[in-house]
């Protein structure tokens, strides 16, 4: 990916207002537990977020960002401690309500114990400052969140990676809006996932002011620095815009040249974009894969080309939108619901654009896993195989088989009404085998169960 950034362990130590060393600060009973069996160790109980609002200076030549965080929150326990999600950066001061907070930052937790317990059902602000040198969160897949460019910085979260730059409690199913003021040096584009409302000049820095106002999973939040130039994605419709280094732009026209026909097709497919507009951001560095945020997508350079070689992955990433962005999974146990579906629009635009249509994709691909070994089970994969290839291509082949199975008109019906019904919410698999019941008129139960619960695989599906 791209190089990373020298590694700060600002936070290690203890600051003013924390408890004396040795002391641990715990959280109220549940108040420090996920409900992601995949990342236990991802997201705190006790509370819900309805709003985050994050005011941030980065200094991108030092890697050097300070903020100051501001967490609105619903106690849904009473609640004498609490904790939030936050990787590595140094911790100033908290206050809660107002009023100066104990706290302890370690472990990529930080415990908050207010002056005064909340009460169950109560609204309150959590205010923290803190400062440092962001830097990815390392684990099985790598480093990710916050990560240093050649000349900038980018942010891709997926599936934890969000507390390398804010604190938040870093759940799927806690989706809360944003407001974000961010300030860097005039030389430099800052992109943010949300619409933006301002930008104020300063001398040597800009301030740019973004409000996301869809609740949105922390994860799928994300910041964009370089020295990009913004171009017309496609014109029309959804506005569709694109951050490219300029030296980029042919390759880009070319590459990126059928993106408005592909906003089209999806939303016929599958309902209108959820978004008020789409972003692409092509950084100067290579990057390993594509990454979808709320709104945006981030591609490196390395996915030009002038050929159209990567094209699946442009249509891949604006299916994300409404398959993990808009309709985000609960827990990563369902991971097939963003990444299954978001295959099979490829292969659906394949098909539309004149390529092999998705009978044909799916029988190479069905092909490719009977060489394989059976050993994942799609609706419940497991966290080492939650990114595996199999993943992606039997969720969409299962897709496929559901299809086959009721006809294509009610298939497509299917897909608008999920994405209408489950609009910026949450989502799990049992409510789509519920809701996908209602479009047969025979039961479904023993084709999901062939497909998702089992890790054999069945046989090819074809659409008639």
């Amino acid at each position: 990916m791209a190089r990373q950034p020298g590694r700060d362990l600002a936070g290690s130590g203890h600051s003013p207002g924390m408890t004396p060393p040795g002391i641990p600060l715990s959280p109220s009973p549940g108040a420090e537990r996920s409900t992601d069996p995949y990342l236990p160790e991802s997201g705190n109980g006790g509370f819900r977020v309805l709003h985050y609002d994050l005011d941030l200076d980065y200094k991108v030549v030092q890697n050097r960002l300070t903020g100051r965080a501001v967490v609105t929150a619903r106690a849904v326990q009473p609640l004498s401690r609490f904790s939030l999600d936050l990787a590595r950066l140094q911790v100033r001061d908290v206050r809660v309500d107002g009023r100066a907070a104990k706290f302890e930052h370690r472990g990529g937790k930080l415990r908050i114990k207010p002056e005064r317990p909340i009460g169950y059902g109560a609204t309150f602000k959590t205010e923290i400052r803190y400062s440092g040198r962001p830097a990815p969160v390392s684990g099985r897949w790598g480093d990710i969140g916050w990560d240093e460019l050649s000349d900038g910085a980018l942010v891709a979260s997926q599936p934890n990676g969000a507390p390398s730059w804010f604190p938040c409690n870093d759940r799927t199913d806690d989706k809360a809006p944003f407001l974000i003021t961010f300030t860097a040096a005039s030389a430099y584009t800052v992109l943010v996932t949300g619409d933006l409302v301002a930008r104020r000049r300063g001398s040597g820095t800009t301030t740019w002011v973004y409000e996301r106002e869809e609740p949105t999973a922390p994860y799928l939040m994300s910041v964009q620095i370089g020295r990009y130039e913004m171009v017309t994605l496609a014109s029309g419709g959804v506005p569709q815009r694109a951050a490219i280094a300029p030296r980029m732009r042919s390759d880009f026209q070319r590459d990126f040249g059928r993106h408005g026909e592909i906003m089209t097709a999806l939303q016929r497919l599958f309902g209108p974009y959820p978004f008020k507009e789409y972003v692409v951001v092509i950084t100067d560095d290579d990057l390993d894969d594509p990454i979808e945020a709320q709104g945006m997508a981030v591609f490196g350079r390395n996915h030009l080309d002038g050929r159209r070689t990567h094209e699946r992955l442009v249509v891949h990433e604006l299916a994300h939108q409404w398959f993990g962005n808009s309709l985000t999974v609960a827990d990563w146990r369902h991971i097939w619901l963003n990444e299954g579906f978001a295959t099979y629009a490829e292969w659906l635009w394949s098909g539309a654009s004149g390529g092999p249509s998705t009978n044909a994709h799916s029988a190479q691909w069905h092909a490719w896993l009977a060489s394989r070994p059976a050993d994942v089970v799609i609706g419940d994969p497991g966290v080492t195989r939650m990114f595996d290839p199999l993943v992606y291509k039997r969720g969409a082949l299962a897709l496929h088989a559901l299809r086959a199975k009721i006809g294509e008109q009610a298939f497509f019906a299917l897909l608008r009404s999920w994405v209408a019904e489950h609009r910026h919410r949450t989502v799990t698999t049992a409510e789509f085998r519920e809701h996908a019941a209602r479009y047969s008129t025979e039961s479904l139960d023993g084709l999901f169960t062939l497909w998702l619960d089992r890790p054999a695989l069945p046989p090819l599906p074809v659409v008639r």
